[in-house]
C-alpha cells in the first residue's frame, strides 16, 4: 500500500516541531502497517477550519489521480475542525477506493467521522467564543 501522511499545526503559538512530531508518529505507525510512504503533505500555522490550505488541496488533487492508497495523520482534527469538511474529504477518499487512518485510532470510519467531526467543530466554536470573550475585555 502507497501511503502519505497529512500533518498541521494551527498556529504562530505552537512549536515548529509539532509537524516533525506528528511526521515521526505516523511514520511509525506506516512501518507498523508494512506500508510504503510516499509523500508527505504539510501545512504549518494554518488553522483547520478552512480546507484552503496549499498541503490538503495538493493531497486531495493528487487523491484524484490515484497516488496512492492510505491517507495516515495523528488525528482526524489534523485534517479539519468543521464536520463537513472532513465528511467531505472521508467521502471523497473513499469513493476512489483510499482509505484514512488517524494514529490516535486506526481505520476511520464514518462514525469516527460522526463523532470526531462533531467533537473538532465544537472545539473550534469554542475557541471563537472564547476569543471573543477575551477581545471585549
Amino acid at each position: 500500500m502507497r501511503a502519505v501522511i497529512y500533518a498541521r499545526y494551527s498556529s504562530d503559538n505552537q512549536r515548529e516541531a509539532s509537524i516533525e512530531d506528528q511526521l515521526e508518529i505516523c511514520r511509525r505507525y506506516i512501518d507498523r502497517q508494512c506500508w510504503t510512504l510516499v509523500r508527505t503533505y504539510e501545512d504549518r500555522a494554518l488553522g483547520g477550519a478552512s480546507d484552503q490550505r496549499p498541503a490538503y488541496r495538493q493531497m486531495l488533487a493528487d487523491a484524484e489521480t490515484g497516488r496512492f492508497d492510505v491517507v495516515v495523520t495523528e488525528a482526524l482534527d489534523r485534517l479539519g475542525r468543521r464536520l463537513s469538511d472532513v465528511a467531505r474529504l472521508y467521502d471523497q477518499l473513499e469513493f476512489r477506493g483510499i482509505t484514512l487512518h488517524a494514529v490516535n485510532i486506526g481505520q476511520v470510519t464514518t462514525m469516527h467521522v460522526g463523532l470526531l467531526g462533531t467533537m473538532a467543530q465544537l472545539y473550534l466554536s469554542d475557541l471563537k467564543e472564547k476569543t471573543r470573550r477575551s477581545k471585549q475585555t
